[in-house]
């Protein structure tokens, strides 16, 4: 006959490693796409929570009163979001250097809703964003992610966060700057395909000016911006790798800020 105890302290620590991947699949990338319901991420996050406690070690939290029980959870709360968030700015790069893409061939003025975000989003950033998604899953990254949130319970015992403040913003300060450069790397093809095409069409304004350079230009740019892109496209999937590591890179850093 199986005995199985579960006791108020049970409760109190799973609440805490439910709050931490709950906050962590409500922001990070696959898991918080808009489609899923808000049910069944919850789902998800509880059932992960069951599966994961038993195993963790068990300790006595410590705290004595409602309100520094609440405290360990607004703690797990913003150390599962930290984690989340840290893959989120990492996905978030692809829209970035769509938006530039669309501003360089003239698709600006043109925006699309986004059945993943349901925000108002580029169309090259979408196309961006749905072909990263797709090497995502296939990459196995859900998986690492969810081994990485689970794996943090080893260095950020259950109620034992501690928030190094400096080398949380270093680590953004860091990679918001590696943001721009990654974002303007996946551009630099399209980008110089435009440069050089405008150079072109300010020859043709000059040795031609009867012709018209505005409605010649548009056409031109979109053409040669496509076909740039399609030129291109073989090289996402070394970019998305690039951006991977980058994000395991930022998961860790987030991480170390922890504990």
């Amino acid at each position: 006959m199986v005995n199985i105890q579960f006791t108020q302290g049970n409760l109190e620590q799973l609440l805490l490693i439910f709050v931490r991947v709950s906050a962590f699949i409500f922001v990070a990338p696959f898991f918080s796409i808009t489609n899923v319901p808000r049910r069944m991420r919850a789902g998800l996050a509880f059932f992960i929570a069951l599966v994961i406690f038993p195993v963790l070690p068990k300790g006595t939290l410590a705290y004595s009163t409602v309100i520094e029980y609440a405290i360990l959870v607004v703690k797990e709360l913003i150390a599962g979001l930290l984690i989340g968030l840290s893959a989120s700015i990492c996905y978030s790069i692809i829209a970035f250097a769509g938006r530039i893409i669309d501003m360089e061939i003239g698709f600006a003025m043109v925006s699309v809703l986004d059945p993943i975000s349901k925000d108002q989003t580029s169309i090259t950033g979408t196309f961006y964003n749905y072909l990263f998604m797709l090497i995502l899953v296939c990459s196995d990254m859900p998986r690492y992610l969810l081994r990485a949130v689970v794996d943090a319970y080893q260095l950020i015992p259950l109620g034992n966060v501690q928030f190094d403040m400096n080398h949380l913003y270093n680590s953004f300060l860091t990679y918001m700057a590696d943001y721009l450069i990654i974002g303007f790397r996946i551009v630099l093809p399209i980008f110089a395909v435009i440069l050089a095409m405008n150079i072109i069409l300010g020859v043709l304004a000059k040795v031609a000016p009867q012709m018209n350079m505005f409605v010649v230009g548009i056409q031109l740019k979109i053409f040669a911006g496509l076909i740039t892109i399609l030129i291109t496209i073989g090289m996402f999937n070394n970019v998305s790798n690039y951006v991977f590591t980058e994000m395991k890179k930022m998961i860790v850093s987030m991480i170390q800020g922890m504990y």
